[in-house]
């Protein structure tokens, strides 16, 4: 059993924080989940203290969850995980890489610099152009800069008069002051998570849509099954991924008529998926993982 201290970063009594603190346990005899409402930084003495315990005295921290769901706070969360690298702990992943994926625009604008696939997006804060985006898109999903499994996202379709599609876009701006629009994809049923430790591809689950839910996310009523994508969707998704360098991550890939597109990559990947879908043990392997780095 190795004798490291290594810290988990998520919310107590969920089941991926918990199912990852007990294989972090198993393999190391050593057990603490962290809820980063409760960290303080302590700048003039470089402490991050949770409930009196110093992160900076770790040899590592995993973020599983870093708040229960994504707003601009949870880019300050981030930050204090800084503190603790500095002081030489390992933060798997790191937080700037993890920074860059919170913020649904700066994802975006990566993949596409990179010239991943993605469906048509307009960003803007301008009515005037959200209402022409629906209208050119037909039918166009409104997506929160700031969001987890959908939560948040509205579509709005097109070949109405054009005084209540301004209505549902003032209504959804009313809460996203800059809105991310994206052309809503005709999906066979299903869309795809497929699987990265280490940069290495490990399997693909997919999200299998119910009843006449527009989204596939288990959220909505979704379920997992096993799948095997393409060796060309696999290597779309490689790429993907690799753009972030995270040491776990589930790249969200659609299949469409026009060939794949990916949707995002998780700033910190889906356990249960992993499991349910295609029987990985993704909080073992990834506890694995960690130690692996710590011993290199």
């Amino acid at each position: 059993m190795a004798e490291y201290k290594i810290g988990v970063i998520g919310i107590a009594g969920k089941w991926s924080t918990e199912a990852l603190a007990d294989a972090v346990e198993a393999q190391t005899g050593h057990r603490l989940v962290i809820e980063m409402g409760e960290v303080t930084l302590d700048l003039e003495r470089q402490r991050l203290l949770f409930r009196e315990q110093d992160l900076c005295q770790l040899d590592a921290l995993i973020v599983k969850k870093i708040s229960a769901s994504y707003d601009p706070n949870t880019l300050d969360r981030l930050e204090l995980l800084r503190v603790a690298e500095q002081a030489g702990v390992r933060v798997f992943s790191p937080a700037v890489n993890i920074l860059r994926l919170i913020d649904r625009l700066s994802c975006t604008v990566t993949l596409r610099n990179a010239g991943i696939p993605m469906p048509a997006t307009c960003v803007t804060e301008d009515i005037g152009a959200a209402v022409a985006a629906v209208e050119e898109f037909g039918s166009a999903v409104f997506k929160p800069l700031y969001s987890t499994k959908a939560r948040g996202m509205c579509v709005i379709d097109a070949g109405r008069d054009r005084s209540e599609i301004e209505h549902e876009i003032l209504a959804f701006q009313a809460e996203n002051q800059m809105m991310y629009i994206q052309q809503k994809v005709e999906l066979p049923g299903r869309d795809l998570g497929m699987v990265f430790l280490g940069g290495e591809y490990l399997g693909s689950y997919a999200r299998v849509s119910q009843d006449d839910a527009w989204n596939t996310t288990i959220h909505s009523g979704g379920r997992y099954a096993a799948c095997t994508p393409p060796e060309a969707v696999i290597e779309l998704a490689q790429h993907a991924q690799a753009l972030f360098d995270l040491d776990f991550t589930t790249v969200d890939v659609a299949e469409t008529n026009a060939g794949p597109i990916v949707f995002e990559v998780s700033a910190f990947g889906g356990f249960r998926g992993a499991l349910e879908g295609i029987g990985i043990d993704a909080a073992g392997l990834y506890a694995a993982h960690v130690l692996r780095q710590l011993n290199t």
